[in-house]
């Protein structure tokens, strides 16, 4: 018994010890010079030149913008089509026969032909209405000369309107095949 007494007094004189050594960590004094130290005046950085306004900016004459139902793409443009039909109209034979002669003036060119339809129907009836649309125009502009391999053709149904109101106005604007220069 008197062995585990010892046991424990050593154990308490070794944690005693340890916490007397680890004490708290001592103050570092620091020292002031003695010299007091002179503050120097900033002399203030000379003006700068103020700068030239700029000159008034021209005036420019606003017009005022338009929206249309088609944007001519490159030269080109819409061809519109009746209310679920895909046979080319009369005034789309003269707009297509204008685009004919634009892309013999420009050999290089490849155009996407895009069939589009109105909201009326089911996307399915309008995806085929529009490829319909679109192989109708290339059909077209391929009896008028131009090389098939510059064409090709894709639909959009109703997918990408230019008209988003509900009236016959905006249906005519949507029944279109768009030609895209790739």
């Amino acid at each position: 018994m008197q062995n585990r007494h010892s046991v424990y007094l050593a154990l308490i004189l070794g944690i005693g010890t340890v916490l007397l050594l680890s004490g708290c960590p001592k103050k570092v004094e620091t020292t002031k010079a003695s010299a007091p130290v002179q503050e120097e005046k900033a002399t203030p950085p000379p003006e700068a030149p103020k700068p030239e306004p700029p000159p008034p900016a021209p005036k420019v004459e606003e017009t005022p913008i338009v929206k249309e139902a088609v944007v001519p793409s490159q030269g080109l443009t819409d061809a519109y089509f009746d209310f679920d039909k895909y046979n080319i109209r009369d005034d789309a034979r003269a707009t297509l026969e204008n685009d004919a002669r634009w892309l013999k003036d420009n050999p290089k060119v490849k155009v996407k032909i895009e069939g589009h339809c109105d909201e009326r129907g089911t996307n399915e009836y309008n995806l085929a209405l529009g490829e319909r649309r679109a192989k109708a125009v290339m059909q077209f502009l391929v009896t008028l000369g131009i090389e098939k391999g510059r064409l090709s053709t894709i639909s959009y149904g109703e997918e990408r309107p230019v008209c988003t109101e509900h009236n016959e106005t905006c249906y005519a604007k949507n029944r279109r095949a768009h030609l895209a220069v790739q």
